[in-house]
């Protein structure tokens, strides 16, 4: 069932107090206020944000009569399509403006594959990025005991048992996907993002590697983007059942919670995940994982505990 958004005005505040949401405030008059933000508004930040952000057009008959694909037109124009009064579009708008590098890695990469197959065919490699696009978790590890823990899914171990770790600095979640940013607008609403995972070195102090969202976390994934090593195939993502994280959902606070929400599935038989990214020049963490493997054809859900 397609997700719709609930409007401006029946959005309960609360949302807004604990993540994902919470760590986009710096954008609060957009997301927060009764009213739409126009066009403008965004351009205007866009323009602060310097080199890499691209300009934001109405999407309206007349764009979409010339004929370009939607990553093409981002490409050759430098113009996102949005439309306006959309919280889908105005939350993409909002990651190009924290993640325009990342954004734009994953345009090119886009772009390159429809050069290769026409705009109307899609390869393994552009659903991981449409994946990774909207629903893409990046976490930093420094903790490789954690790992085995989310190989097997055992997520009773990963966010009850080590609950601590996502508050010490062993583990965070940097939530990229606009449209778990979207989900999350409505309360109670259960998130699984789909994870790359960056193994930052114990040599790395923690407060260093996780400034700035993450930023040389971000450098990484933005590098392995663009030369292809990452997002090949849909199958490279890990769920992440960010609702489990303690503090983003109002009932995680409940053991129990662990053992019956829907969105923490078993891993299925034979499921394998590639090793990490590592950041540092340590040998990255191997805790059981592996290249991608039982991959399937066509585009992996937003949801989901494969």
């Amino acid at each position: 069932m397609r997700f719709v958004a609930p409007a401006r005005s029946e959005i309960d505040p609360v949302v807004f107090s604990r993540p994902p949401l919470s760590q986009w405030l710096q954008f609060r008059d957009f997301i927060c206020d009764r009213g739409w933000p126009d066009l403008d508004a965004l351009n205007a930040c866009a323009r602060a944000a310097g080199a890499g952000s691209p300009h934001f057009v109405a999407q309206s008959p007349e764009l979409l009569a010339d004929g370009l694909h939607y990553e093409q037109r981002i490409a050759l124009r430098g113009e996102v399509a949005t439309r306006e009064h959309n919280w889908h579009d105005l939350l993409n708008a909002l990651v190009w403006l924290r993640f325009a590098p990342l954004k734009s890695a994953l345009n090119a990469r886009q772009v390159a594959q429809i050069a290769m197959v026409g705009p109307k065919s899609r390869t393994r490699a552009q659903c991981a990025l449409t994946l990774f696009d909207e629903a893409g978790v990046i976490v930093l590890l420094r903790d490789p005991a954690l790992l085995g823990l989310w190989d097997a899914h055992d997520w009773h171990g990963l966010f009850w048992r080590e609950r601590s770790a996502w508050n010490n600095g062993r583990v965070e979640a940097i939530v990229f996907g606009h449209a778990l940013l979207e989900h999350a607008l409505k309360r109670r609403q259960l998130l699984v993002g789909k994870a790359l995972v960056v193994a930052t070195p114990q040599s790395i102090d923690v407060e260093h590697a996780a400034s700035a969202h993450g930023r040389p976390a971000i450098k990484a994934v933005v590098a392995g983007v663009v030369g292809g090593e990452l997002l090949r195939d849909p199958q490279e993502l890990r769920p992440l059942p960010m609702s489990g994280i303690p503090g983003w959902h109002e009932d995680n606070a409940d053991e129990s919670f662990y053992r019956n929400a829907p969105c923490f599935c078993p891993v299925r038989a034979g499921r394998h995940y590639p090793v990490p990214l590592s950041l540092g020049r340590e040998a990255p963490f191997r805790a059981g994982g592996t290249r991608a493997a039982n991959r399937s054809s066509g585009c992996a859900g937003l949801q989901g505990g494969s």
